[in-house]
């Protein structure tokens, strides 16, 4: 397949780039591995492309004066995984960021284009006029959809397909995003944006947004951080269900938690159900098999996906007591 034609523009700056987005059909490349794919499958068109890939205020990792870290938006999902700061501070990312695809892409996908990429379901990527692509109907609802969602489908059933916004949320990370409009800091939580609100868009981004960096708060004091991810093989493959966990234990008792889950979800999904149960007390053998349980409170499996259920289960039950242990 060739791509189709369109202009292309290496931009010198973050105010250049905005300016040649706001006008005209343009879409922003940095990375491109998802960008390149999706033009040459023929999933959305562009007359315009911006590439950001040289600006260098754009990339690298540093530590804040706050004991926080700055990761700029080109930043290689390698260089997050290898970072001996983020090994040391926020484990959970490390590991989501080396989770990632393949190691080529690592090397080329930024932590930006990781967090904005479209979805992998194979309706939106295939030859379907789907309600992503401004149709009718999901697809997968009376279709395949061993791979779709078991929270917050309706009425499009996509998985987010991030490995490093789940530890992100779970962190209290926030992006800062420049636009047309000046810049604005907003948490990694509101970034994506739900079916539910507008089945046609991923994120809140408007056109000419870039995101420009990531910033996680200093890690408070006896955090434990750690992200699991449950394939179908060992690598390539997008997380069937997924667990990042923020659990700051002090006395043996659980002072603050974040549970975020990836694979089940349209959005890096939250489980204010599990945070609940396990805030405040040890994490003991019946603490964990309640958290377990209350994981997957109101899931609505579909016809081929019901697997998910006890499979994220499982998973929330072991990183908890993976966490107990340590603590």
């Amino acid at each position: 397949e060739m791509l189709p034609n369109f202009g292309y523009v290496q931009a010198k700056s973050v105010r250049e780039a905005v300016k040649h987005l706001t006008s005209g059909e343009a879409r922003v490349h940095a990375g491109g591995t998802d960008l390149l794919g999706c033009l040459r499958d023929r999933v959305f068109a562009t007359e315009k492309i911006v590439s950001i890939s040289r600006i260098h205020e754009l990339a690298g990792i540093s530590e804040t004066p706050s004991g926080g870290v700055r990761i700029g938006a080109l930043t290689t999902i390698s260089e997050v995984a290898e970072s001996p700061l983020i090994n040391r501070l926020y484990p959970s990312l490390a590991q989501g960021a080396s989770e990632v695809a393949s190691p080529q892409l690592r090397n080329q996908g930024t932590l930006g284009g990781n967090l904005c990429q479209k979805p992998r379901c194979w309706y939106y990527r295939g030859e379907f006029h789907c309600l992503r692509k401004g149709g009718d109907r999901c697809y997968a609802v009376a279709g395949e959809n061993q791979f779709h969602c078991i929270f917050g489908g309706d009425p499009c059933y996509i998985v987010h397909p991030s490995d490093t916004a789940p530890p992100l949320v779970s962190l209290g990370a926030s992006v800062k995003i420049r636009g047309a409009k000046g810049s604005k800091t907003i948490p990694v939580e509101t970034l994506p944006m739900p079916p539910s609100r507008d089945p046609q868009r991923e994120t809140v981004l408007e056109p000419g947004d870039i995101v420009t960096e990531i910033l996680i708060p200093p890690p408070p004091q006896g955090l434990r951080s750690s992200y699991r991810k449950v394939r179908a093989r060992r690598a390539w493959d997008f997380a069937l269900a997924g667990v990042a966990l923020a659990v700051q234990v002090q006395d043996g008792k659980v002072r603050h938690a974040r549970v975020v889950f990836s694979g089940v979800a349209p959005v890096p999904w939250r489980s204010k159900e599990v945070e609940e149960i396990i805030l405040g007390k040890r994490l003991d053998k019946e603490t964990i098999v309640k958290a377990a349980a209350a994981a997957v409170k109101g899931a609505e499996p579909m016809e081929k996906n019901g697997y998910k259920i006890p499979l994220l289960k499982g998973v929330v039950e072991e990183e908890l007591a993976a966490v107990a242990k340590l603590s």
